[in-house]
């Protein structure tokens, strides 16, 4: 007896032994148990999905001689002349090779005839877009209004190349592609039934082969049968298919997953000596990635169609969604770019390392990435409130005051606008000071005079007075002071209203530096009160210009301005500004960083920070470096607070002054508090 191929063999027999296309047969079964039968009938789908098979079994449920069923008996005369392809009521037509319109003509004069033996005269055209057009539009007529004993069945892989007039007359059924995993089952089952021994992993490489095909898939087995000597295993069918070892592409993106080049470009070898198309290679590197970001975000969407389950949830763990997505798309401008590399290996290469040179700053894996991004915000929410704490607490003797900024706005606005708003109407430049500020054993003496003006606005640096403040003479001169080239109220107000009323310009900065400075308005309104000799106030940072302490004397917050002094420069400068000093324990200094900047602290920027920490004390430290949460302000951090009062404070000044305030009244001006640039006092 002839061997007859699996793909015939296994060809089905009935409804219920079709692999897939459920939905499909669900409305054929209904149809024909039922009796709503259509007289025209389209499928379309790829090829070997099962669309001449389904017509087939189709014809065989309409004209067995038992009824008409879904479930056909399969053992009287119609049903075997159907199985064998000797029916002579149905009909078929390869349209490819009877494309003429003379064909269909020839076809539809038997039409009127009834059928010889069956209930049904079936026409079944195969691949019915490669009829031509004279032959669609002779086919019209008929199609639509057959004699009630005539059934088309037509089958197309293009039913885009269909006429609407064909479309609109016919029952269309789309056939899906196979998924691998079904192929796969139906293989084992169909190889089982053979007694042919096999492996699991040969099954998804001919299944993948197939493309969604199960025709392909039982024709390639049948090679794999021949080429493997009566079995199916992995290397045979590799060999016989030339296809890659799918595992050398995880093992490039666990190279990638442990920033690992060496493993990767190893890998890519290894890979190169199956002349793979690497165009094709890098699509299966992009595809792998898509369905990596799908398995971080939807864990229960990923199923085991290409058979490795197992490690796609492996990679995700490993893998930060941010590099995924960052992966992805340098995969996706790679594949555009690589019709213009001079070698197909050399750009895949490069686009490999394009995906480590640009990765994400840190590479944790997922879930230790979201327990260190919920400690960021953590230390994060509780350094903006130490720092709100230190910028609102009052420096008094027994009563403390603070005022907070809300949530989402910057550091000093709120302070501003509370300047602006609770801001006292201005006395005339005539009034006398109606307030005495608190003298300390250095100042002045309490009879030297004060401008109102001065007194109410002045800008609230603790112990520290601003040089352009600073003026020289007797306590008791009256002579004017000199105005400053570079004083903030000359940067402001044009010459012609400096000459309306020049005192009144003068006396805006006439203010001495025995002054005790007004401090800012709190949310209530209420003045901050002067700072007492034994009052419990966290003590302000060393000065810029005083000598730098004894390592023994040096305290955390000395370090938001001993690191300009330290002579680092560049990136190195920039690090240990952003950089808290959480503790001082004799020669030990403790540093702490963000996740942000862990890539950015190497070993170098390391040496630099230690070497000019060292000059500056003159004695060897040991600097510990810490990813943890920051509880100490940075000195960035300090710098931004300390530039935001100052420009809340040049605001609230400005706005004070008589000149201004007569400007808004009678000209409708208006403040443009954006181009007010305070002097910088540090």
């Amino acid at each position: 007896m002839s061997y007859q191929v699996l793909a015939r063999k296994w060809r089905p027999r009935r409804f219920t032994e079709m692999v897939g296309q459920e939905h499909v047969l669900k409305a054929l079964v209904n149809a024909l148990d039922d009796g709503r039968l259509h007289h025209a009938y389209l499928f379309t789908g790829t090829r070997g999905v099962g669309k001449t098979s389904i017509a087939r079994l189709f014809a065989k449920s309409l004209n067995c001689e038992e009824g008409i069923s879904s479930e056909p008996c399969g053992k009287c005369t119609a049903c075997l002349e159907i199985a064998e392809g000797r029916f002579v009521d149905l009909i078929e037509v390869d349209a490819a090779s009877r494309t003429k319109v003379e064909d269909t003509r020839e076809l539809l004069e038997n039409v009127q005839y009834a059928p010889t033996h069956g209930r049904f005269k079936i026409y079944l055209i195969d691949e019915v877009h490669m009829l031509s057009g004279h032959s669609f539009n002779a086919l019209l007529k008929t199609l639509e209004e057959p004699p009630p004993h005539i059934k088309f069945l037509l089958a197309t892989t293009d039913p885009q190349k269909l006429p609407v007039t064909i479309l609109s007359r016919c029952l269309q059924f789309n056939l899906k592609n196979m998924i691998p995993q079904r192929i796969v089952e139906h293989l084992a089952h169909v190889l089982t039934e053979e007694s042919i021994p096999y492996d699991e992993p040969s099954l998804w490489l001919l299944a993948r082969s197939a493309e969604g095909s199960m025709r392909d898939a039982l024709s390639l087995t049948d090679q794999a049968i021949a080429f493997g000597g009566g079995q199916v295993n992995e290397t045979d069918v590799r060999a016989m298919l030339g296809t890659i070892d799918h595992r050398l592409v995880y093992r490039i993106l666990e190279g990638l997953a442990d920033h690992d080049p060496h493993a990767v470009i190893e890998t890519l070898a290894e890979l190169s000596r199956f002349s793979p198309d690497y165009q094709m290679l890098l699509g299966d590197i992009v595809s792998l990635l898509h369905r990596i970001a799908l398995a971080q975000m939807l864990p229960d969407a990923i199923d085991n169609s290409l058979g490795d389950k197992e490690q796609l949830l492996s990679l995700a763990s490993r893998l930060r969604a941010e590099e995924v997505q960052l992966y992805y798309q340098i995969g996706l401008v790679g594949r555009k770019d690589m019709p213009y590399v001079p070698d197909a290996r050399e750009g895949l290469e490069m686009v490999l390392l394009r995906m480590l040179a640009f990765r994400p700053a840190s590479a944790q894996p997922l879930a230790a990435v979201s327990e260190l991004k919920q400690s960021t915000v953590a230390a994060t929410a509780s350094a903006s409130t130490t720092s709100a704490a230190m910028t609102g607490s009052a420096t008094t003797g027994s009563t403390t005051t603070s005022s907070a900024a809300p949530a989402g706005q910057p550091v000093g606005t709120s302070q501003q606008s509370e300047a602006v708003q609770s801001a006292p109407e201005p006395p005339s430049v005539a009034a006398e000071p109606t307030q005495t500020p608190v003298l300390r054993d250095h100042d002045q003496p309490a009879d030297t005079p004060v401008s109102p003006m001065a007194e109410q606005s002045a800008p609230p640096w603790d112990d520290e007075v601003p040089p352009w403040l600073e003026q020289e003479g007797e306590a008791n001169s009256t002579k004017k002071p000199e105005q400053r080239s570079d004083d903030p109220v000359t940067r402001v107000m044009p010459p012609a209203l400096e000459a309306v009323q020049p005192q009144a310009a003068s006396t805006i900065v006439q203010k001495s530096v025995a002054e005790e400075p007004i401090t800012k308005v709190s949310d209530q309104a209420e003045p901050r009160q002067q700072t007492s000799t034994t009052g419990a106030t966290e003590p302000e940072p060393v000065a810029p210009d005083e000598a730098i302490p004894e390592i023994e004397a040096l305290q955390v917050r000395d370090w938001v301005t001993l690191v300009d002094r330290t002579g680092l420069s560049g990136m190195t400068a920039n690090i240990a500004r952003n950089l808290s000093l959480e503790q001082v324990n004799g020669h030990e200094l403790v540093f702490h960083f963000t996740i942000e900047q862990d890539e950015l602290i190497n070993d170098t920027q390391r040496t630099r920070i230690v070497d000019a920490l060292q000059q500056t004390f003159g004695c060897e430290l040991q600097v510990v470096f810490k990813r943890e949460e920051q509880r100490q302000e940075t000195p960035a951090r300090y710098a931004a607070r300390r530039r935001a009062e100052r420009q809340a404070e040049a605001v609230a000044l400005l706005s004070q002054d008589p000149i201004v305030q007569t400007l808004i009244e009678q000209f409708d001006a208006r403040l443009v508090t954006e181009s007010v640039i305070p002097i910088d006092s540090e």
